[in-house]
């Protein structure tokens, strides 16, 4: 096909948008619905994924030492329990601290720690995992280290925070497979309405002998051209509710904090690559469901 035709047929696509402004705006705010929800699930699903790792995060295993270990046991234990890759945090506590961290938690009867002869609180260390499924196996292999008494370790916490992010994966997963679905019937009878209103025109250009590819290309434009755009309007609609969700949880940040809602994904982070899928996406949807809708108006 030679270039003056390609952009012949490029302009005619596009200029169609504005003669067809009727059913070009109902593909185009079908669309951008479309994009715009599965967009909003997807950026849902990662933050509700990093809550989940938050949570996750606050889960720690305390580490009791036996009475009297040897400083060579201890550099040893923490040797062991730095090269764990199990193990993402380690944190010493001597008995002094942590005899000061329970003077501090039970201040109203603090004066009756003055009259201790000894300091009675254990040595610890405190480590936090980063698989909650791999917990019991990290903890097997801290009660085989020597100098180890016991240890103390969140497992009903974890088996619960467990099945809630398997469900959650199960729910979420199935509600963005019935959205894409829908979005794709929705958008695909929203275009076949489109080319149905214009099947004349296609008879007509079939009948004084266009090609089947002449045809379709100012159709695959326009559908390109609309899936852009909307594209575009749904990427805008997305920042705008959004960063008004997100300001939410940062009028008091203190309160979400209890509940893991922090380190929320920034939109400015991610904007440029959710522009670029949007617009791909509808792009795609457009052109393809306006090319396949006008087969059927072909066989003349």
């Amino acid at each position: 096909m030679r270039t003056s035709n390609v952009t012949y047929l490029v302009k005619k696509g596009i200029s169609s948008v504005w003669k067809n402004l009727l059913m070009s705006f109902a593909s185009f705010s079908i669309l951008m619905v479309s994009l715009l929800l599965v967009g909003c699930s997807v950026l849902l699903m990662m933050n509700v994924n990093t809550i989940m790792k938050n949570i996750e995060n606050t889960n720690e295993i305390t580490i009791y030492l036996e009475e009297g270990v040897t400083d060579k046991q201890l550099e040893h234990i923490r040797s062991v329990l730095d090269k764990n890759d199990d193990i993402t945090e380690v944190t010493y506590h001597s008995k002094e601290q942590a005899l000061e961290d329970f003077r501090n938690n039970m201040a109203e009867y603090s004066e009756l720690l003055d009259y201790l002869d000894e300091n009675p609180m254990p040595e610890a260390f405190l480590v936090r995992v980063n698989d909650l499924t791999k917990i019991r196996h990290v903890v097997d292999t801290i009660n085989s280290i020597e100098g180890v008494e016991k240890t103390k370790a969140p497992y009903d916490f974890a088996s619960i925070l467990i099945e809630i992010r398997n469900t959650f994966s199960l729910i979420a997963g199935a509600v963005l497979l019935a959205l894409v679905v829908v979005s794709i019937v929705i958008v695909s009878n929203t275009i076949r309405t489109s080319v149905f209103a214009r099947r004349n025109e296609i008879s007509i250009m079939r009948y004084v002998g266009a090609t089947s590819g002449f045809i379709k290309t100012p159709f695959f434009v326009e559908g390109m051209f609309i899936g852009i755009l909307a594209g575009a309007a749904s990427w805008g609609l997305t920042w705008l509710v959004y960063d008004s969700v997100t300001s939410l949880f940062s009028a008091d940040l203190t309160l979400w904090q209890m509940f893991g809602f922090f380190g929320l994904i920034p939109f400015d982070d991610i904007m440029w690559i959710v522009l670029a899928v949007n617009c791909c996406a509808g792009a795609l949807l457009g052109a393809v469901g306006t090319v396949f809708s006008t087969g059927k108006y072909l066989k003349v």
